[in-house]
C-alpha cells in the first residue's frame, strides 16, 4: 500500500523522520503511531528521600516510544547501583539526578533535574 497505487506514479509511504519507507523504518513509535523521537520527550529526573536512603526517579518517557527496560539496564551498569521500571519511567537506588541527567542528554532526551 502506497501513494497513487494502481498508478505511474506509485510510491511507498515514507517516514517522516528518516525518510525510509515505512516497513523499514525503525524510528520509535508512540501509541498512536506517530514518530516519538527521545528529544520530543519531556523527561524529568527527580530525587527522593524513601526510609532514609536516596532514590533518583526519572520519569516522563513515552511508555510504548521509549525501551525503559533497557535504559534502566544500561543505567544500572554505568552506576553500578540497582533499580527498577514504573509507569512511565525508571527509578535508580542512589542519588545520582545530576549524572543522570546529563547522561539522557547525551542519548538525546529533552531532560531536566526536578525537584530541589
Amino acid at each position: 500500500m502506497g501513494l497513487f497505487d494502481g498508478t505511474s506514479l506509485e510510491r511507498p509511504v515514507t517516514c517522516e523522520a528518516c525518510g525510509e519507507p515505512t516497513a523499514e523504518c525503525h524510528c520509535p513509535r508512540s501509541g498512536d503511531g506517530s514518530v516519538c523521537l527521545p528529544g520530543d520527550q519531556a523527561v524529568r529526573v527527580r530525587r527522593e528521600k524513601r526510609r532514609g536512603k536516596w532514590v533518583t526517579v526519572a520519569a516522563g518517557f513515552d511508555p510504548v516510544a521509549s525501551d525503559t527496560t533497557r535504559l534502566l539496564k544500561q543505567a544500572k551498569a554505568r552506576y553500578a547501583a540497582g533499580g527498577g521500571t514504573s509507569d512511565d519511567g525508571f527509578e535508580l537506588q542512589g542519588d545520582r539526578r545530576d549524572a543522570l541527567v546529563e547522561w539522557l542528554r547525551e542519548l538525546g532526551y529533552d531532560a531536566k533535574p526536578a525537584g530541589g
